[in-house]
């Protein structure tokens, strides 16, 4: 297989194995006009396997919903084939517009251009994610 190397984009590397394709879906990257590569289930030493996800262009990605999909991936940012800049990824404190309430009965049910906003809480050692308006836990 041989995957070309990137000029100027992003690596979204570490990516648990099997969440690749969610990613690349929750990132609407199939409305990219531009090469975008999914390498699934590639050999790591430090995580088994892992996916990797190449983009040949310059483009902001959410971290907020990377952080909530997997906390452990880094995001690559390559200019001129070098790497530039490697940025971490965590939880998220705060979701906005990444997850729906689910609860009927919750005010962004009836006014729907509200903005659906989670807060992180802690439940035990776990994190959690209430919506602020109704407290139900995101799923």
């Amino acid at each position: 297989m041989n995957i070309d190397s990137i000029r100027n984009g992003i690596v979204i590397d570490h990516i648990a194995a099997g969440k690749g394709m969610q990613i690349y879906n929750l990132l609407n990257l199939d409305e990219l006009d531009c090469s975008v590569a999914i390498i699934k289930n590639v050999h790591s030493n430090k995580m088994g396997k892992k996916d990797i996800i190449k983009v040949d262009a310059d483009i902001e990605v959410d971290v907020e919903l990377l952080g909530y999909v997997d906390p452990g991936v880094t995001v690559d940012i390559i200019r001129d084939s070098k790497l530039v800049e490697k940025r971490k990824v965590s939880l998220p404190e705060k979701l906005t517009n990444v997850i729906k309430c689910k609860n009927p009965r919750c005010i962004t049910s009836v006014e729907q251009e509200l903005p659906h906003i989670f807060k992180k809480t802690t439940n035990g050692e776990k994190a959690v994610y209430r919506c602020i308006y109704c407290e139900t836990k995101a799923e």
